[in-house]
């Protein structure tokens, strides 16, 4: 397995869980670099700003390497979309992206001129919107103590990638640790792949809280829900384990939980 540099501290949770996709599905291929740049068209400093979390890809690349991968596009694509909406402000024009990916860029662009935002930059700005307010009324009811009112998060338009538990209502839960089979299991859940991260709620991360507890590294409250402090749990266990230190629970840090 590739040793992947830390994504960016400010990359939005979102943006992460396709950088993170992209990065396994390259490892698993097997491929360089420069590899990876010949068999999709784009070129290696485009993929060493995309894996590293520094530039949204186009969609068009995110098909392309997983056509390379043998690798079936829909939940590659389910995560772009989600992630190309938290990248709002971080999106260059089309002209700009272009010349980025080292396709052909056309014309030069004229000067500056008055026009309507795009679309789909709008959507995207309101859907992020959405989601700031949502995570601040979630901060402050966590902060009065009022478990009951800890509610779930508006739903947005975009579809959760497969896979990802996202914000049901707060509950408390009991760990019950027992080995089986080899590995480590806190009567939860027994995913071995479900994607969590900063946000996200529910059995797959009270399971995940329970066997940090495990490892060595507490969490906090065994509450289902993913919090800075179990993020920071997370990202002491992958330090150790030699992963990526992304602070998002996937399959690589399971094994490492379970195993």
């Amino acid at each position: 397995m590739s040793r992947w540099k830390a994504l960016p501290a400010e990359l939005d949770p979102r943006a992460r869980h396709l950088v993170v996709s992209l990065r396994r599905l390259k490892d698993h291929s097997g491929l360089s670099m420069r590899q990876l740049a010949a068999k999709t068209g784009y070129s290696t400093s485009s993929w060493e700003r995309y894996l590293g979390g520094r530039s949204l890809p186009p969609k068009e690349a995110v098909e392309a390497v997983a056509a390379v991968a043998g690798e079936d596009p829909t939940r590659l694509l389910a995560l772009w979309e989600v992630a190309s909406a938290a990248w709002t402000g971080r999106r260059t024009s089309p002209a700009a992206a272009t010349a980025n990916d080292g396709a052909p860029t056309g014309a030069a662009p004229g000067p500056p001129a008055r026009r309507r935002p795009p679309r789909g930059a709008v959507v995207a700005g309101v859907v992020a919107f959405v989601l700031v307010v949502a995570s601040a009324a979630l901060l402050v009811a966590r902060a009065a103590g009022d478990d009951e009112g800890r509610a779930r998060p508006p739903a947005v338009s975009q579809a959760a990638p497969a896979g990802v538990e996202v914000s049901p209502t707060a509950t408390s839960y009991t760990c019950r640790v027992e080995r089986a089979d080899g590995q480590w299991f806190a009567g939860l859940s027994r995913t071995q792949d479900a994607i969590l991260a900063n946000g996200h709620a529910g059995a797959h991360v009270a399971e995940a809280q329970c066997l940090l507890r495990r490892a060595g590294f507490p969490p906090g409250d065994i509450d289902g829900i993913y919090g800075p402090r179990t993020e920071r749990a997370v990202q002491r266990l992958q330090q150790r384990e030699g992963l990526v230190v992304d602070g998002i629970v996937g399959p690589h840090t399971w094994g490492a939980l379970r195993g």
